[in-house]
């Protein structure tokens, strides 16, 4: 012990010798797995040797990594407790080289949102090596570490004053990858991987927005020595609409009348994403109107397919707005002098409040 005198560090000292030793009983464990602090108590129905919490509200990593302070410093070998309680010793941990990400951008028409469209991506990428089918060696092949025996992680074994305590590492020889290569291709240099491209054919849903990634797995940068691939990430962007704005899965277009057609109610075209509908105005339609054409939106999406699939269709919303002229010629003020003179022309209290009321 470092800290001899020292009470707190004694403290210390006989919670972690009690915490090992709960942890190497099978018992003590199989309880503590199910009852946590409280079946180290008693406090679970099970009495023993313990009177109170071992742990004084610690965590299993704090305990461990507190042993290894009491011990001989931080650098003593233990770590943390998820790689501590490899007690059995473990079996094959190979490493597997991922490859990386790849990231690209794709611009939809708000047309292109509505159906759904296949893009297609030619990508600069890293691919496996046709010489060597990606194993990264020539002729005959990777041979198994003797240092590991393949697993590509040994066991080492440190007797301290509570006994054998066992850690588990990378191999240093094959660097977890479990075998060596003595004789490397020439093509890739022993990486398996070459640099190269593909031409990529991506199914993008209908109803993706702005901001939203799509994920294709194992289309990504190859791995090295035939690693995991990485996955291909697809940022979708929108182009702007020239007569029509997007709200989540709804449509909106602004609509200007004329005065005499508010009044008078008539016929107006609406476009739409893909063509455009004739819809009634009602006489005596009023500024700020909205008028809803159902299912004329675009689709929501939902998980699923690339990350996302299409259901229920938004709706067109259409803002009703009534132009004033700023100039006239003298006949329009003498025909609209006449209309003021009209009660009918005149807003009331019960126009006012319909009007309104919202």
């Amino acid at each position: 012990d470092k800290n001899q005198g020292d009470k707190q560090a004694e403290e210390k000292f006989k919670e972690a010798a009690e915490a090992y030793d709960a942890l190497s009983n099978p018992d003590k464990r199989a309880r503590y797995d199910r009852f946590g602090h409280a079946g180290m108590s008693g406090a679970a129905g099970n009495g023993g040797a313990y009177g109170g919490d071992f742990s004084g509200g610690m965590s299993m990593d704090d305990i461990f990594s507190m042993f290894g302070d009491i011990i001989g410093g931080r650098g003593s070998g233990f770590g943390s407790f998820s790689g501590f309680g490899g007690f059995g010793g473990g079996g094959s941990q190979q490493r597997h080289f991922r490859g990386s990400d790849l990231r690209v951008k794709v611009k939809l028409t708000l047309k292109e949102v509505l159906t759904g469209v296949e893009k297609k991506f030619k990508l600069k990428k890293y691919v496996p090596c046709p010489h060597c089918q990606g194993s990264g060696a020539d002729g005959r092949g990777a041979d198994t570490c003797s240092t590991c025996r393949g697993s590509g992680t040994i066991i080492s074994q440190q007797r301290t004053i509570l006994g054998t305590m066992q850690t588990q590492s990378v191999c240093p020889t094959c660097h977890g990858e479990g075998k060596i290569i003595k004789n490397k291709c020439k093509e890739c240099s022993g990486d398996g991987v070459i640099y190269g491209e593909e031409v990529i054919s991506v199914q993008i849903p209908a109803g993706v927005s702005e901001g939203m990634q799509l994920s294709m797995s194992g289309k990504g940068n190859a791995g090295k020595r035939n690693g995991i691939p990485g996955d291909l990430l697809i940022q979708v962007e929108e182009e702007q609409h020239p007569e029509l704005l997007r709200d989540e899965n709804d449509l909106i277009y602004n609509l200007l009348l004329s005065f005499p057609v508010a009044a008078l109610g008539g016929t107006v075209e609406i476009p739409t994403i893909d063509s455009k509908v004739k819809v009634k105005i009602d006489p005596g339609t009023q500024p700020g109107k909205v008028l809803r054409l159902r299912g004329k939106g675009l689709p929501s999406v939902q998980g699923g397919g690339y990350g996302y699939s299409s259901s229920s269709m938004g709706d067109l919303l259409v803002n009703v707005s009534v132009y004033v002229p700023e100039a006239l010629s003298k006949d329009e003020k003498t025909a609209l002098e006449r209309l003021e003179a009209s009660d009918n022309f005149k807003p009331n209290d019960t126009v006012k409040e319909k009007i309104f009321k919202k």
